[in-house]
């Protein structure tokens, strides 16, 4: 005589999703991997009851963005390519020159080349807050400190 086991797979219900804040000081960060475990926070990947096609992440506050360190050549070499799609609609910008003037920009497009691009990556995209100075307005939600592996 043999038992059958079943099992239930669990499915997170967005209700039920108790979300966080976290605070990461990017001061001498290194880009790529702070931009890794920010997506994972997003995603909700390091909870139990993730689930992948509901948002069960967390929110992330960043600041001294402009302070971020990029490894090798990156900092001279690197650059963005977008197109508007009209005729001589090309820019190219350099990450030298986002530091300079958009900060904030350079992490948001490191963590957004690492989410879903489709409905739930533009909702988890949102829960990301990035400031380049030390202050933040996020004082009220009690935000964590989050430390980054480097």
């Amino acid at each position: 005589m043999s038992k059958t086991l079943s099992f239930k797979t669990y499915s997170a219900k967005p209700v039920e999703v108790e979300r966080a804040w976290y605070v990461i000081d990017a001061e001498n960060q290194v880009l790529g991997r702070m931009a890794a475990q920010i997506a994972t926070v997003l995603r909700g990947k390091h909870k139990p009851q993730f689930t992948p096609h509901v948002d069960t992440g967390d929110f992330v506050v960043v600041t001294n963005a402009a302070k971020v360190a990029l490894t090798g050549k990156k900092q001279d070499d690197k650059t963005y390519f977008s197109h508007s799609h009209y005729p001589g609609g090309v820019r190219i910008d350099s990450v030298k020159d986002l530091l300079r003037d958009k900060p904030e920009r350079v992490i948001e497009k490191a963590v957004w080349g690492m989410l879903p691009h489709n409905n739930l990556g533009r909702q988890l995209f949102r829960k990301l807050k990035v400031y380049s100075g030390a202050e933040h307005p996020h004082a009220a939600q009690c935000p964590l400190e989050m430390k980054v592996n480097k």
